[in-house]
């Protein structure tokens, strides 16, 4: 028994109108661009993380994972997740001191994330 098939007109053949007039600009934003910008708004796409680079930014000096820990209802190996998420795209700077891990807001990458927003959105 064959099966019915709906008879769908080609693309080709059907005439499009256009709804505005074509863009005539290109994007700014260089694909390595695009690339490093999604990675940083990725990094911050979860309220943990956002929670973190904010207690660490409050922070002079580098703050221990253990009192980071002590501050979140996480346990350890989870927090030092969201730190190396935070650590791969710039966000944060480790040190070991010991045999605990340091960490600190990376002034520089953040410096570069409203450039990266202004780009971005043209403004």
């Amino acid at each position: 028994m064959a099966i019915a098939t709906l008879d769908r007109p080609t693309t080709n053949s059907i005439p499009t109108a256009r709804c505005c007039p074509p863009l005539t600009e290109s994007p700014t934003v260089t694909e390595p661009e695009a690339e490093e910008y999604a990675g940083w708004f990725k990094a911050l796409a979860d309220p943990t993380r956002i929670r973190i680079l904010n207690l660490l930014a409050q922070s002079d000096e580098p703050v221990c994972v253990c009192d980071i820990v002590d501050r979140f209802p996480l346990g350890q190996p989870t927090i030092s997740h969201h730190l190396k998420v935070l650590r791969d795209v710039c966000f944060v700077v480790a040190e070991r001191r010991g045999t605990f891990m340091y960490y600190r807001v990376n002034g520089n990458c953040l410096a570069a994330f409203p450039d990266a927003a202004r780009r971005i959105l043209d403004t």
